[in-house]
């Protein structure tokens, strides 16, 4: 990536990438290859040399960045190679043995990008000195700057390993403003074609929010290019990134647009700011709470809400023990939930949580912006990182995710049933109907009885050949789903909140079915 600071800009960059590209990066008889490289470099292009190895040293250490404990008064830790460093002397030391290779090769990719973007000098110097570098980069200069240098690697070991046992998927947003994210748009597009990943970004004036999978050399990459991006290095560090077993056959293709939200709550970011969410709690933080929030339980009235801002089908395979889960099928409903349901919030201690954290950001922001609570927290990192520390935590059940995939499993507990027997069951199929294509929890006993659609007015349905083209196109609602409230009322229900660990004693204890009203099973139609 294109640095916002360079090397003396005057001087050019030629000569060194040139000598730079003779040099054979993959001969491993070079016992220091950095030392090897810098002899072969005159005196008037070590100093771009320099630079360009003081950059690739501090991104691949960047790269190794986790959060420290809470209890730790420094913000950050290092992880490498099994082993964890928590300052910076011992990781710098450990990097510069037992990574030269590495930093080598980088070195080679920040000269080239260097050459590329400074090639253009003269037209550098007569742009408006007032204008960041960064902007000048964004509007003036071509695309190729901005991706990873990949000659080292050959096209199979992009590729290779995209199954789901060798790939993985990340998961990450990042808030921060951008002024021209149609840029961004063909930049991300530009480099998920380039590294072979699939999935989909979704850019904002307010930020980017993405979910990419392919090989783990291609999101290591993509990683390592978000993190030097003058756009993105100083608001994104590797922990933000979420990672899962996977590869880009968990999506059908890659999708990459510009949209007024970068998680769609329906609320212009304008009225709601991500610049004012609630509290964020680690995980660790985050289950301490809720362990006092459910050892008080018991008590008449308590002055806790564990809320739940996924939608129903997220809640319905997994949700922490005592939670309120929302019986909404978008989060863009979610703010007329909190209209409709305000009076359970007041005066009242927020604990949100969903999936990576993201929904958390807005959702938190519109709920204190209505005044009523005492306060608002969100885990930070959402239930993806909660699991990874607390596996057997309060969280029960699977984590839904959006791909091919539906569910991430880091426990043996099953919350659902089958919605045709009440087995438990909580592996989801698309509704066998092409006119509804819902999701459906029926298991494999069902299923071998023709069970497979989402309801029985799907199933029956199914059973009859289309009569015309048009029934056979999507619908984003079927009949039974249409008859569900869109927005629910707790209050009406007169619902308490949880007084066990278990979901409240008035909702059938594993949530509402996808389709049928709550509190009953679907009726298996009579068998033709």
């Amino acid at each position: 990536m294109p640095s916002s600071a360079s090397p003396d800009q005057g001087e050019d960059l030629e000569t060194c990438v040139l000598r730079f590209s003779d040099l054979d990066l993959k001969d491993t008889s070079v016992i220091n290859p950095s030392s090897s490289l810098k002899a072969e470099l005159d005196v008037n292009t070590k100093k771009k040399y320099s630079f360009a190895k003081k950059k690739a040293f501090a991104l691949f250490v960047k790269t190794k960045e986790v959060l420290a404990p809470s209890f730790e008064c420094k913000e950050k830790w290092w992880k490498c190679c099994q082993q964890l460093f928590t300052d910076q002397t011992s990781i710098h030391r450990h990097v510069a043995t037992q990574h030269a290779d590495e930093i080598c090769h980088q070195t080679a990719s920040i000269l080239k990008q260097l050459t590329m973007t400074m090639s253009s000098s003269k037209s550098l110097k007569s742009a408006d000195k007032r204008t960041p570098l960064i902007e000048y980069l964004t509007r003036n200069h071509d695309m190729s700057a901005w991706l990873p240098d990949t000659s080292c690697f050959s096209p199979d070991e992009l590729i290779s390993g995209q199954g789901s046992d060798k790939g993985e998927v990340l998961l990450y947003y990042c808030y921060r403003d951008l002024e021209d994210p149609h840029w961004v748009c063909a930049w991300q597009t530009a480099l998920c074609q380039h590294l072979h990943l699939t999935g989909k970004v979704r850019i904002a004036t307010e930020g980017i929010n993405g979910t990419v999978g392919g090989s783990k050399l291609a999101t290591r990459l993509y990683v390592e290019v978000m993190l030097s991006c003058p756009l993105f290095k100083d608001y994104l560090c590797k922990d933000d990134f979420k990672t899962s077993e996977g590869g880009a056959c968990c999506f059908p293709e890659l999708r990459v647009g510009v949209f007024e939200e970068i998680v769609p709550m329906g609320i212009s970011p304008n009225k709601i700011s991500y610049k004012k969410p609630g509290i964020h709690l680690s995980p660790g933080e985050f289950h301490k709470e809720v362990e006092k929030f459910l050892s008080q339980a018991n008590e008449e009235q308590s002055d806790t809400i564990l809320l739940d801002c996924r939608n129903f089908y997220e809640s319905k395979i997994g949700r922490f023990q005592g939670c309120l889960a929302p019986d909404i099928r978008k989060f863009s409903y979610f703010p007329s939930y909190v209209d409709k349901n305000l009076e359970l919030f007041r005066e009242k201690r927020v604990l949100m949580y969903c999936t990576g954290g993201i929904r958390c950001e807005r959702g938190s922001a519109y709920l204190k912006a209505k005044g009523v609570c005492k306060e608002v927290f969100q885990l930070k990192g959402g239930i993806h990182r909660y699991l990874e520390e607390f596996p057997d935590g309060f969280y029960k059940g699977k984590l839904f995710v959006f791909d091919e995939r539906y569910a991430l499993s880091y426990n043996s507990d099953i919350v659902s049933e089958c919605s045709y027997c009440g087995a438990p069951w909580d592996q989801y199929k698309l509704c066998s109907t092409p006119q509804c294509r819902q999701l459906v929890l029926t298991c494999p006993a069902c299923q071998g009885q023709g069970f497979t659609a989402c309801c029985v007015t799907c199933q029956e349905k199914g059973n009859r050949p289309a009569s015309s083209p048009a029934q056979n196109s999507f619908k984003e609602e079927c009949e039974c789903t249409a008859r569900r409230p869109r927005i629910p009322s707790e209050l009406s229900q007169q619902v308490q909140l949880p007084v066990s660990p278990e979901p409240r004693p008035d909702v059938d204890v594993d949530g509402p079915c996808l389709c049928e009203p709550q509190h009953q099973h679907f009726s298996k139609p009579p068998q033709s």
